[in-house]
């Protein structure tokens, strides 16, 4: 005669029956855009502050919160010196030029070293995810920090990140970084909207162009992992002085040549989610 299978105990039942949690996202949004780069320097921060600057000048309400623990620059480029109100609950953004902005240099000095364990990092970033008063917003723009480590991992596992933009030079030593990068966001699912090949080239005074970091690096690179390549940011001198004076070159000259780089980027972006 056959066995008869064993029963299962309540706790074995539970354990089987227990499904995956599923992300959380961001309340008070509709939908999250990360900007990555796996390498530092390479502008991803001009990039988000511009990117959330022109997807309001298209007609969305935007956030724009500033991950990155150990070196945020999102209150310089924006030109915020206050901190934000709470009433011991939750944290208001910081509301500038029609964007509603969080960062961690908003709560301290900006010369003071974050000198932080990963756990710490993560208790930080869920603190502006789940108890910051998001409000009405069609996107949040996440600067995301250089690496794949614990803040990747946090916004890729536990909140809903609906896309990724990654930002490279044409560099080989940031190709590689950005391959690392485009390799951790396939394996945690998140979908990556496409490569932006920033600072890609200057004019010259002679109408020359000069490509002084490499050629095509960034566009063969999204060939070669099946991705979308975004298009090019040239080299202006005025995108680091506005940025430098807090008021980001869309913001500041909507009608720029590189401004219209970034609404270009901003209504497909509203086309593709809203």
């Amino acid at each position: 005669m056959p066995k008869e299978k064993p029963e299962l105990s309540d706790a074995m039942r539970a354990k089987m029956s227990r499904k995956t949690p599923e992300k959380n996202p961001i309340k008070g949004t509709k939908f999250t855009i990360a900007v990555s780069s796996a390498k530092g320097g390479v502008g991803k921060s001009t990039f988000a502050t511009n990117l959330a600057l022109a997807l309001k000048k298209v007609g969305c309400k935007v956030g724009l919160l500033d991950a990155d623990i150990y070196g945020p620059s999102i209150p310089k480029m924006m030109g915020i010196n206050e901190k934000p109100k709470s009433d011991g609950q939750k944290l208001e953004p910081v509301i500038k030029y029609g964007i509603q902005c969080m960062s961690i240099g908003f709560l301290t000095d900006q010369q003071t070293p974050m000198i932080w364990r990963g756990p710490m990092v993560t208790s930080a970033i869920k603190t502006f995810t789940q108890k910051v008063n998001w409000s009405g917003l069609d996107f949040i723009i996440v600067d995301l920090p250089p690496g794949t480590g614990d803040t990747q991992l946090t916004f890729s596992q536990e909140i809903k990140i609906d896309g990724a933009i990654i930002i490279s030079t044409p560099q080989e030593v940031a190709l590689l970084d950005v391959i690392r990068g485009i390799k951790m966001f396939d394996k945690l699912g998140v979908k990556i909207l496409g490569l932006v090949d920033n600072m890609s080239f200057f004019t010259g005074d002679d109408g020359k162009k000069y490509k002084i970091f490499g050629e095509g690096g960034v566009k063969k690179t999204a060939e070669e992992f099946q991705k979308e390549f975004l298009g090019e940011i040239p080299i202006n001198s005025e995108i680091g002085r506005y940025g430098d004076e807090g008021k980001p070159i869309v913001e500041s000259d909507d009608n720029h040549e590189i401004s219209k780089i970034y609404l270009n980027f901003a209504n497909n972006i509203k086309l593709t989610y809203l």
